[in-house]
Parts: structure tokens; C-alpha cells; sequence
């Protein structure tokens, strides 16, 4: 049976997903006065679009923070939304890795190996085995979208990746200290709403004694 008969790469509905970013532009966003902006920087690792951690608060501020330390944010923040992934090129299934493995092919085979960059290392960390600079990877995935463009087809909406990032959580381990997963949304309608993270409120099970009483409603 050709794999295009099966039904089961379904859509996982909303996804709660956040966005390291400054306080201002995080206040901006909430209030509805300007949008998030897509990154089109040629390293990003996803491609153009904008980027999100899949239900990783603390990926995203950590994220901020490390640009507050670069001088690229002021006041680290972060903002939560809601995601459809719609139609997604999930790299965590093997029908949208062959789409990538096809493309890497197709674009050998148009550019030749000797055109296309690599994925290399920041100048401040040459020794890091994470490539953080994904050069490649982003001129692949873009050549997918051209080619969806070119051919008529229905663009993706998004991509998402896990990568297997950082250093080794204890000596030995294959889980690493910065592994996450990663959404990057092309189409913004797929963002269905943005919030500002909440703390957690002490709750005890009893519904009729919260640390803060709601307004009495007149009957």
C-alpha cells in the first residue's frame, strides 16, 4: 500500500508554545498595537518565520536572557500563544524527513556541493558540536518552499523540529541540557492567540475559598 493511503499523521489540535523576546516588544504584542515579525536571518534553523519553544516557558526566557547578555534585548520577557500547526513540515515524521531528504537532493543536484554553506560555529564558541549557525539547513528547507510555490502546491504552514542540543545532562548521557522542541510558523494565521504568561495560584481543592475572592454576582 503507497504511504499516502494511510491516515495517521494527524493535526495534535493547539499547541501552547512561547517566544523569547524584550519586555517592549512583548508588552506591544499583547496590547495588539504591533505583530510578532517573522526572523529571515540565512542561519535560522528552521528557515524564515517565527519562532516558538513547544511548551518550554523556560527555553524561551533562557533564549531572552542570552540575548539580553549580547545586548539584543534590554528586559528579557517572553510571550505565550496558541498554535495550529495547519499543515506542518514535521521533521519528527519520516514522511516530511523524505520531503527534506528530497530537497537536499534536489538542491545538490541544481547547486552542486561546493555552493551550498555549512553549518558552522559562532566565532565565540568554535569548539561547540551544535552548529548553532545553520546555514544548510535553511537554504534546504527554503528550497522546499520554493519548490511548493513553483509547483502550485499547498504551501506549509509551519515546521517543526526536537533537536538534541547542549551538553550531556550527566557523564555518559545522551540527553542533553538544551534539548527542546522547536515550531517555526511561515502562515500567522496558524497563530490563534497570544497571552501573557500567568504564575501558578495556590489552590487547595476548595473551590469556594481562593486566595483571591470573585466579585459577588446579584441574582
Amino acid at each position: 500500500m503507497e504511504k499516502s493511503s494511510f491516515i495517521y499523521s494527524a493535526n495534535e489540535g493547539l499547541l501552547l508554545c512561547f517566544h523569547g523576546c524584550d519586555k517592549s516588544v512583548a508588552e506591544k504584542v499583547i496590547t495588539g498595537s504591533e505583530f510578532l515579525r517573522p526572523s529571515t536571518n540565512r542561519y535560522d534553523w528552521l528557515g524564515a518565520g517565527i519562532y516558538f519553544w513547544q511548551n518550554n516557558y523556560e527555553r524561551a526566557y533562557d533564549f531572552a536572557c542570552q540575548q539580553a547578555r549580547m545586548g539584543k534585548v534590554k528586559e528579557p520577557a517572553v510571550i505565550g500563544a496558541v498554535i495550529n500547526l495547519e499543515r506542518c513540515l514535521d521533521l519528527i515524521d519520516k514522511s516530511s524527513i523524505d520531503v527534506l531528504r528530497s530537497a537536499w537532493q534536489s538542491t545538490i543536484a541544481t547547486l552542486g556541493h561546493q555552493s551550498l554553506p555549512g553549518n558552522i560555529n559562532p566565532v565565540s564558541d568554535p569548539q561547540s558540536e551544535d552548529k548553532v549557525l545553520r546555514f544548510l539547513d535553511s537554504v534546504v528547507l527554503e528550497s522546499v518552499h520554493s519548490r511548493m510555490v513553483e509547483t502550485k502546491k499547498q504551501p506549509y504552514d509551519t515546521v517543526r523540529c526536537a533537536f538534541i542540543e547542549g551538553q550531556p545532562i550527566y557523564p555518559g548521557a545522551s540527553f542533553m541540557d538544551k534539548s527542546h522542541i522547536q515550531i517555526c510558523v511561515r502562515n500567522p494565521n496558524c497563530i490563534k492567540g497570544l497571552f501573557m504568561p500567568r504564575v501558578m495560584q495556590p489552590w487547595n481543592g476548595d473551590v469556594f475559598h481562593q486566595t483571591v475572592a470573585a466579585p459577588a454576582i446579584a441574582s
